[in-house]
């Protein structure tokens, strides 16, 4: 049995697990490719607030803005989710990473950066070390142990507007598939003065940038950037499936974050079930290797967990992305009708769709 681990990967999620294995007094080393830590994550990410509590991070530092709702666009229709209380923060992922990376350095975890981990470098490091494998979604570690490829996938291209942002409590978020196919565009005040406009579009209808140049000249978004300047623009790709296996105990092999697709398919959001499912990960491979508990634990944890959530992501992307501007615009209006605007402000929980549905029928039983 391996007692060291060695994490690949100094993302987010990578980090999590090296800090939480170092608290429990396991000698851990992070690998990462880049010598620059987190560059070029420089991109935002909305993540929730209650999601970002999970995690156990000081995050504080990162956080650049805190959003209340969300103005939602189709079809010629416009819904206002906003609670009276904050719902999530707009966070600099590269600071988040800086935090992360901090945290498990001062736990004890040790960290090389700048290595290259593939091939013989994997074989190497593994003699001797349990592997957690949070190397992103073309993920080395998950290709090297035959562990399942993601066959699904959204390109994003993104780029932040220097300019005076009007409002800086809600998120605008655009449904249109012939524009963004399953998936959607947005407009995010990352701060009073940057507004972060981006699109995502599946990776199998063509060219993320192209799809951008698209949305920022529509009615609206052309007017809202107008004389505005744009810096830096950045292209991502977002795992949109879970990995056939995210660990194999006989090799000792795990995988956390986007390497396993722990992403929600709804937002392309992997912080919070990817940054929990490391923490799940690290409590089991430190059981593994102080008292012999099975790895296969961390996959039934996680699914456990997550899984039903992941699931009910799956298919509300899946219900959206089927319907055409005019019937997702004629949902937008029958769900104002209902009165889910002021439901989805008050009982809304855009990481757990599960626990939203108990809500909803609580609410029910209860008039």
């Amino acid at each position: 049995m391996r007692e060291k681990v060695s994490v690949i990967g100094a993302g987010t999620s990578g980090l999590i697990a090296a800090r939480d294995l170092a608290h429990a007094g396991i000698m851990t080393r992070v690998y990462d490719q880049k010598s620059r830590l987190g560059y070029p994550a420089k991109a935002s990410g909305i993540i929730s607030i209650n999601g970002l509590e999970s995690l156990g991070i000081r995050y504080h530092k990162a956080v650049t803005n805190t959003l209340y709702g969300a103005n939602i666009h189709a079809g010629g229709a416009t819904m206002r989710i906003i609670s009276r209380k904050p719902q999530a923060h707009v966070l600099d992922r590269e600071k988040l990473n800086l935090v992360c990376y901090d945290e498990a350095t001062a736990a004890g975890a040790e960290a090389e950066l700048g290595v290259k981990v593939i091939g013989e470098k994997i074989e190497e490091i593994h003699k001797d070390s349990v592997i957690i494998g949070a190397d992103g979604p073309v993920s080395a570690i998950a290709k090297h142990f035959s562990m399942g490829s993601i066959k699904s996938y959204t390109l994003t291209y993104k780029a932040e507007y220097d300019m005076n942002v009007d409002d800086v409590r809600t998120v605008d978020l655009f449904f249109d598939n012939n524009l963004a196919p399953k998936f959607f565009a947005w407009m995010c005040p990352n701060s009073k003065d940057i507004l972060e406009v981006g699109i995502g579009i599946d990776g199998k209808h063509g060219n993320s940038k192209a799809a951008f140049e698209k949305f920022i000249r529509m009615k609206g978004v052309a007017e809202k950037i107008d004389g505005a300047r744009m810096l830096d623009g950045y292209a991502s790709i977002i795992p949109m499936q879970t990995v056939r296996s995210v660990v194999d105990g006989k090799k000792e092999v795990l995988l956390v974050g986007d390497a396993a697709g722990q992403v929600k398919p709804t937002t392309g959001g992997g912080i919070v079930f990817g940054g929990n499912a490391a923490r799940m990960a690290s409590k089991v491979v430190a059981e593994h290797i102080r008292n012999g508990v099975s790895l296969e634990a961390y996959e039934r944890m996680f699914r456990k967990n997550f899984g039903l959530d992941i699931r009910l992501h799956s298919f509300l992307n899946k219900i959206y992305s089927s319907f055409d501007e005019k019937k997702l615009g004629f949902l937008i209006n029958m769900a104002k009708t209902l009165g889910l605007e002021s439901f989805f402000a008050n009982y809304g929980d855009m990481d757990r769709p599960s626990l939203m549905l108990k809500r909803f029928f609580l609410r029910g039983l209860a008039k």
